[in-house]
């Protein structure tokens, strides 16, 4: 398929993101809500369906589906209420899920996310409580059922279709992902599949108002795999159409539910897609609704930390960050404490966010670890940064500087300084008075293009310097003795 093709047709994509909410115990009954504990541990008799058990509502579940749909300025209903969605499978024990159908505790809603340096609104459908299901074992000569995650209280949250790019529905999920960390609603782990994504496509020409069949594409547990699970969806879509213009598109496309095989990356039919009707709903009769007051809803608004697009708009202009810096820091939160926690000690935002997300983070890129758990302090990176403002030491000396930090983490720069006679840089005049003298009788072309009024051949000369003493010398003493020969 040529991208000249690709042009000529519209995607419009939605997203169902699942996010567990990280509270004490379950959803519906009193057993742990914990992830990693031995098979069937953390289960009681309604999580496993026992008959005449009886499902009592999580207060912190519901507070937290409020803090968000705050956060997102969605509307928070009065009054909601739990359904019975029915379904048979081993990882449902009472062969229903409880959910909410029609009358959601969320409507409404949107979510900014930046996209290729541009603030994006993306809309909200609505978002509903729900409990997660089991989780099937597959060994090599049977099968079992691990219920610890049934019962886990989830929030769905469903989009409007106005996404038109994998990287717009990737921009979209981060920014959910970093509200609902920033909430402390959930850890939105997507390894231990904490947050989980269902992604609707499908695939119009450009100009058309109508949308066409969907389909889906289950459990997409990283962000990379639903970009390119999205971009291997529409072109399949777009070949289907291209090579059958003639027919009705309602015949060329079947709605069916996929997976993504990440070797072949290509989405593969898992089944048919099954409509509302196929699960007969109705209303859970053994759940009252849930019934809020606008003075609780407010008092939850009012409690709302610094949300992700805030802290944005709080880097980008009082900080004075580059977008793309702080996009990367405000999608991960505890990335951006990191970063906060360092400014503490050095109050030069853009050098600090330099050292964090590029030489730093650079460090780690291959290892399968990161920064934030290395034991390398945020306040180690701002003393290291400071050290270099206050021309302690040069830019070249702290790369050493931040080698060894790398290597024993936890050790203090300043440390590290004294400890290497290297890492000393040469302050006194008298030892660089020579190297500058030998940089000026060596480029006498550069001293006449800068007596010329050409600004670059003073920087050459400062770089000439600085590579003869192997960038041990202070900038500033040798932009002086520059400055002052030169004259």
């Amino acid at each position: 398929m040529t991208d000249i093709a690709y042009e000529n047709w519209e995607p419009v994509i939605g997203l169902e993101i699942h996010v567990q909410l990280n509270t004490k115990s379950k959803i519906f009954s009193s057993a742990p809500n914990r992830f990693g504990d031995e098979p069937n541990t953390n289960i009681g008799v309604v999580d496993t369906g026992q008959p005449g058990s009886l499902p009592v509502l999580n207060k912190e579940a519901v507070r937290k589906a409020v803090q968000f749909g705050c956060a997102v300025q969605g509307n928070v209903a009065l009054y909601s209420k739990f359904d019975r969605k029915s379904y048979f499978y081993p990882d449902s024990p009472r062969n229903f899920q409880i959910t909410q159908f029609d009358q959601p505790i969320v409507v409404g809603g949107s979510v900014v996310a930046e996209v290729g340096g541009e603030s994006k609104h993306f809309a909200i459908h609505h978002a509903h409580l729900e409990d997660d299901a089991g989780m099937l074992k597959h060994f090599s000569t049977f099968a079992g059922v691990d219920y610890n995650r049934a019962g886990v209280p989830l929030i769905e949250i469903v989009s409007e279709p106005c996404m038109h790019s994998p990287k717009d529905a990737a921009a979209y999920a981060m920014a959910v992902k970093a509200i609902m960390q920033y909430l402390d609603a959930s850890d939105c782990n997507m390894e231990e599949g904490s947050l989980r994504i269902d992604v609707n496509i499908s695939v119009r020409p450009k100009g058309e108002k109508k949308l066409r069949k969907k389909i889906e594409i289950k459990n997409l547990n990283s962000f990379n795999y639903m970009e390119m699970a999205i971009e291997s969806e529409i072109r399949r879509q777009i070949r289907l159409y291209s090579s059958r213009p003639h027919e009705d598109p309602a015949n060329v496309l079947g709605s069916g539910t996929y997976r993504f095989d990440v070797d072949k990356k290509e989405t593969i039919l898992m089944r048919q897609k099954e409509e509302a009707e196929d699960y007969r709903y109705f209303p859970e009769p053994d759940l009252p609704p849930i019934v809020l007051t606008k003075e609780y809803i407010d008092a939850v608004r009012a409690s709302l930390p610094e949300l992700p697009h805030q802290r944005f708009k709080r880097y980008v202009s009082e900080l004075l960050l580059p977008i793309g810096s702080a996009t990367i820091l405000i999608n991960e939160k505890r990335f951006a404490d990191y970063f906060e926690e360092a400014l503490k000690v050095c109050n030069s935002p853009k050098n600090v966010c330099n050292w964090i997300t590029v030489e730093f983070t650079g460090r780690f890129k291959d290892t399968g670890k990161n920064l934030i758990d290395s034991g390398i302090q945020a306040s180690h990176i701002g003393k290291l940064v400071q050290m270099i403002e206050k021309g302690t030491i040069t830019g070249k000396i702290a790369k050493s500087v931040a080698d060894d930090m790398f290597a024993a983490p936890g050790k203090d720069p300043e440390q590290i300084v004294k400890e290497n006679p290297d890492y000393q840089p040469m302050q006194d005049t008298s030892s660089i008075e020579p190297l500058v003298d030998e940089v000026l009788t060596a480029n006498p072309q550069s001293v006449a293009d800068f007596k010329a009024g050409k600004g670059r051949a003073f920087d050459f000369l400062v770089g000439q310097v600085m590579k003869l003493c192997k960038g041990k010398a202070s900038p500033a003493v040798v932009n002086e003795l520059l400055t002052k020969k030169l004259k």
